[in-house]
């Protein structure tokens, strides 16, 4: 009872103050007892009971502050005045609509009974709703998030302002029904405010539990209330970001900052992404090993194709690859891409654009945009037209379409399947292609298209480091013998420019980088040599190369023969296309033998050659005509040149240029009255190429067949058949060339096939046609050229025709027979390595592999593949003849004839062609005697008819097929399963003689095909008789349907040589060590002096 005396003491000393006062004053009264000291307090110590104490119990604090609020409200008001006399009194609002607002209306409820509590005390103990504050605080919120990104610039946010708003509407709905439930519950169940919380998530999540309820009517119709307003509100809200978030994924979104600091990405600009476009980018990018990390970023002004976004969904690449919908001419899309911290910019032309010409002003413009937003990112730039590319010499890599197209279609006139043979090796590619054909030549062809570029330092090559100081064609020929690889070029360490062969002069130095072809690279090669046997005479052990993907006939030593080095007659031969018998020397049984390819170059063995003077000039069994013509050629730069930038490039050039009337084939002149091609009377095969206009890129056509290093006697006439006549800049280009000509017309005309001399061609080259570029199917672009082509290929048989396609997957109608059950069954076979993932599915197309088909989109992968191996381009440019650098060499073909197949091997041909003549062999393109069946009713009933035995055999005998590296022709021809079994068929049954339905059916069968061939054959010559042209070079036509042709790069030495085999070779350049002041040098030689600043002249800026 101590402490109700000492509460009587304090009343007694202050008997007026109120007794809480009092009470306020021994709160913390001490009481001492018998041993323990306790302290008492009246009012709860907590942070709640001191707030309520000074806001609430404390009269003056809560004065204060009623007053502070009511005169925020004043100065609100007084604000609202001032706002009032300074507008504008012809602008009146409507107070309606400021009096329904919910901000207001919320004001209204918190503020009208504040102000009447602060007059009327009585009514202080009403309830004031003061959570309904957090709506205006959620608006308060977006008014000061919209002023932020005013302030900081920011123009990205719409995503973000519409998320937090769904995040603070969420927020401000459970908290005002947690808080309202709270409240009103009071006169019930007496609910927590965490009990209401917890009623509201479960109720807004529609879950339901019901172990919390509302059981008053009044919170009861505030759930009611709430769950309306959420109904209505949040799918709003919802609605609005889902189109935000719909208009993002259209867009693409921003390539993450961090991302961008942490990953490698790359940036693809395009102006439309088709889906074999992308395929084609990804399949070549991904498939080297160290670029498996990278990010590609598309940037494309177009919306994202239907199947572009399928594709795109796949896991392979939907972690890699991103897609932005923007232009490349905006910084702020450039910044989104994360341009400035790319890897590389790869931009990309539109090749369908009917307009070429505008198609690359939109690639120059990119160009510019990137090169000036981030100077630091490497360019890969694919332009269209020639006479654009200087507009973008400052990028890093350079891909002119138009230059490599004609350049290459040239090349295919007299190497044949030069298109195939550099795709092939601009194709990543493991080689295991086909590896499951029965048939022989897709395995080896398949295995062989694995071939690559690739390089390495002399100094760190286990290949080539061991012919330091020796000369490059003996370490060519010693890598290919002991490793398989075959060394293509070298780059010298001061020395910017690549050498293809360059020759025995070239002395190998540790520094070097060495460029050579084989299946993979030799950082990825294992070694496994053989035990080594030391021999007197020094020589090294022989060694196995072996890769780890199992590289079977690549990697292993191949015997190379009897190489003796006694030689009667060791000095190179005159005509190296043509591979002599050595002189024997008495020894009638002797076998032939080959020269050594020696480690140093003899000077007194290479003999200096002066191709500015012709051999052919030489000949004494020409005509007083052929003489005179002759005299008229010699060797020089073009005069003028189409273009900016094209590469000077030593040509047969006529001594004075051509009358633009007589480079008209069809018509003649005052110069000469010639009206067709028999009535020249050329004496080599006509080479003839239609195309819609005279373009620049045409100039490249022609520089390749008049190259210096081509003999005059085997130049080929050129005809240009042209839809649309050229104008007088091209023909002042083309007049110094000789035997050009061209004429208007289309190759779907028979009579302009017959008047530009088709029947004398030995090629035909289609150029794809800029008007069907653009269609409105896709892939229907081809449906002219492949019909006309088709109908070229049945008038004329034995014509050999190059056709440029737009989509690759159209050349499967190229020569197409109907029921050729042949092409079906290469069809399911492209189908299976598609299936397998194969970069090259359409290779075992015959066109293809023949080289009668090509198209430019195949030369993407060149562009691709300079990020990696950066040297491809230069490479290609040498191959083509498109550069000249001096020093290198140039790409040629030979064929073999019966006086060399005495050689043997493709490992010998290697050591005699690098010992005679110094060239370096790549390749061959092989063509084989095939039998097509082009019956579908022989195909069924030769399968209805054979039994399982018959099946077995046949299999054995397609085994048991003859290889590359073994069995006689003569013995194994070349007969095709279905053909064999019907054979075998007939042999059976030759004791049953045929009925009289069966030989009818035959006879019209074979008098249908007779008729149909003596149909064409007498139309075409009808057309001739009209032409006033003789019929008998149309008779001379046969069919030769019944072969196959492929390209073999980089064959093992073991390989078996076939006759008419035309072997790739790299001659070395001619000009390369020739004397600068040669006794008695020819006209050329000056002209070569005179022609050189003309043309410079023409070419500069």
């Amino acid at each position: 009872m101590q402490w109700k005396s000492a509460i009587r003491g304090v009343r007694r000393l202050n008997p007026s103050r109120p007794l809480y006062t009092l009470l306020e004053s021994v709160s913390s009264a001490k009481i001492t007892t018998a041993g323990v000291q306790v302290e008492f307090y009246v009012n709860e110590n907590t942070f709640k009971e001191r707030l309520k104490l000074f806001f609430i119990k404390n009269q003056r604090s809560s004065l204060r502050i009623r007053l502070f609020n009511l005169s925020l409200k004043l100065l609100t008001c007084l604000l609202y005045i001032i706002r009032v006399s300074l507008d504008d009194p012809t602008n009146q609002g409507n107070i309606w609509e400021q009096i329904f607002q919910i901000s207001f209306i919320i004001e209204m409820i918190n503020t009208v009974p504040f102000i009447i509590t602060i007059f009327w005390p009585p009514l202080r103990n009403i309830f004031v709703p003061v959570f309904l504050n957090c709506w205006l605080a959620k608006s308060a919120l977006e008014n000061m998030i919209n002023d932020l990104h005013r302030a900081i610039q920011r123009t990205h946010s719409a995503m973000f302002n519409q998320v937090l708003i769904l995040i603070c509407t969420l927020l401000s709905l459970v908290f005002t029904g947690a808080c309202g439930i709270q409240h009103l519950e009071r006169a019930g169940k007496n609910l927590t405010l965490f009990d209401a919380l917890y009623f509201c998530i479960v109720t807004f999540s529609t879950v339901g539990y019901g172990d919390v309820t509302p059981r008053i009517w009044p919170s009861q119709l505030l759930v009611v209330i709430m769950i309306c307003v959420a109904l209505v509100v949040l799918p709003l809200q919802f609605e609005e970001l889902a189109y935000l978030w719909m208009e993002r994924q259209k867009s693409g979104g921003n390539y993450s900052r961090h991302r961008a600091q942490t990953e490698k990405h790359v940036v693809l600009c395009v102006t439309s992404l088709k889906i074999d476009l992308l395929m084609d980018f990804l399949n070549e990018f991904y498939a080297h090993p160290r670029l498996q990390d990278y990010y590609v970023v598309i940037l494309c002004p177009s919306e994202m194709d239907i199947q572009v976004r399928r594709i795109l969904q796949i896991p392979l690449w939907s972690q890699r690859v991103i897609y932005l919908q923007g232009s490349a001419l905006k910084d702020q899309d450039l910044m989104r891409a994360k341009m400035d911290d790319a890897e590389a910019c790869f931009i990309l032309s539109s090749r369908n654009e009917v307009d070429r010409t505008a198609a690359d002003h939109q690639t120059i413009l990119r160009a510019w945009a990137v090169k000036d937003f981030a100077p630091n990112c490497p360019l890969y730039v694919q332009i269209l037209k020639p006479e654009n590319k200087f507009h973008v010499k400052f990028a890093d890599h350079v891909v002119c379409e138009e230059e490599f197209k004609y350049a290459m279609l040239a090349l295919n006139c007299v190497c044949p399947a030069t298109s195939t043979l550099v795709t092939l090796l601009v194709h990543t590619s493991r080689g295991q292609e086909g590896q499951m054909s029965p048939e022989q030549w897709q395995r080896t062809y398949g295995r062989c298209s694995g071939n690559e570029v690739y390089h390495i330092r002399l100094i760190d090559s286990k290949f080539f480091g061991e012919y330091d100081g020796k000369s490059f064609t003996y370490a060519s020929f010693h890598a290919h013998k002991k490793y398989g690889v075959c060394l293509i070029g070298t780059k010298r360490e001061d020395n910017k420019s690549i050498l293809l062969n360059p020759g025995p002069r070239h002395i190998m130095s540790a520094t070097d980088t060495c460029y050579y072809i084989n299946i993979t690279k030799e950082e990825n090669s294992a070694f496994i040599f053989k035990q080594e046997e030391k021999h007197s005479k020094g020589l090294s052990a022989t060694g196995v190369y072996d890769a780890p993907s199992r590289l079977p006939v690549q990697n292993i030593i191949a015997s190379m023969g009897t190489v003796a080095i006694d030689l009667q007659n060791p000095d190179p031969p005159a005509d190296s296309s043509k591979l002599a018998l050595p002189t024997e020397n008495g020894a009638g049984s002797r076998r032939p033998s080959i020269a050594p390819v020696l480690e140093i170059a003899d000077s007194s063995a290479i003999l200096p050659c002066d191709l500015l003077s012709d051999p052919s000039e030489e000949e004494t069994n020409q005509s007083d005509e052929e003489g005179a013509a002759a005299l008229e050629c010699i060797k020089g730069y073009p005069p003028n040149s189409p273009y900016i930038g094209s590469s000077p490039t030593l040509c047969h050039l006529l001594q004075q240029k051509a009358p633009f009337c007589c480079l008209r084939l069809d018509k003649g002149c005052r110069h000469n009255s010639f009206e067709d091609a028999k009535a020249y009377g050329f004496k080599n095969k006509l080479i003839i190429v239609s195309a819609e206009t005279a373009g620049n890129g045409l100039y490249n056509f022609i520089v390749p067949l008049r190259a210096y290093y081509r003999p005059r006697k085997e130049l080929n006439p050129i005809v240009l058949l042209l839809d649309n006549p050229p104008d007088n800049h091209f023909l002042e280009a083309i007049c110094c060339f000789p035997m050009v000509y061209y004429m208007a017309g289309t190759i779907d005309n028979l009579d302009n096939l017959l008047q530009c001399g088709i029947i004398y061609a030995d090629n035909l080259v289609v150029v794809d046609k800029e008007s069907t570029m653009s269609a409105e199917e896709d892939y229907m672009a081809d449906a002219k050229t492949i019909v006309n082509v088709q109908t070229m290929f049945r008038l004329f048989p034995s014509l050999s025709i190059i056709t440029e396609l737009t989509h690759p997957s159209n050349m499967r109608f190229m020569q197409f027979r109907a029921k050729d059950c042949y092409s079906l069954a290469l069809s399911k076979l492209e189908k299976i390595e598609r299936d397998k993932g194969s970069n090259l599915a359409f290779m075992f197309r015959l066109p293809f592999a023949a080289g009668r088909v090509f198209s430019i989109s195949m030369l993407d992968t060149l562009l691709y593949q300079s990020f990696v191996k950066d040297y491809m381009i230069l490479i290609a440019r040498l191959l083509l003849g498109l550069d000249t650098t001096p020093g290198s060499g140039y790409l040629c073909a030979m064929k073999v004839t019966e006086e060399d197949l005495w050689i043997r091997t493709y490992g010998r041909l290697f050591q005699k062609l690098c010992s005679s003549s110094a060239e370096i062999p790549i390749g061959i393109y092989r063509t084989e005697s095939h039998m097509f069946s082009s019956s579908e009713q022989s195909q069924v009933s030769v399968e209805d008819c054979e039994d399982p035995r018959d099946r077995r055999e046949s299999w054995k005998e397609k085994t048991a097929h003859r290889n590359s590296t073994g069995s006689d022709q003569s013995e194994h021809p070349l007969l095709r399963k279905k053909s064999m079994q019907w054979a075998r068929r007939l042999s059976r049954k030759n004791n049953k003689m045929p009925s009289r339905s069966e030989r009818i059916s035959q006879q019209r069968l074979n008098l249908y095909r007779r008729s149909e061939r003596q149909e064409l054959s007498e139309l075409v010559k009808n057309r001739m008789k009209h032409l006033g042209l003789p019929t008998v070079g149309y008779d001379e036509m046969n069919d030769n349907q019944n072969t196959l042709s492929y390209v073999l790069i980089n064959p093992p030495p073991d390989t078996i040589l076939e006759l008419n085999d035309i072997v790739y070779i790299i001659r070395s350049d001619p000009l390369a060590h020739v004397p600068e002041n040669l006794p008695g040098a020819p006209a050329g030689a000056k002209l070569r002096q005179d022609y050189g600043p003309e043309t410079r002249d023409e070419t500069h800026l």
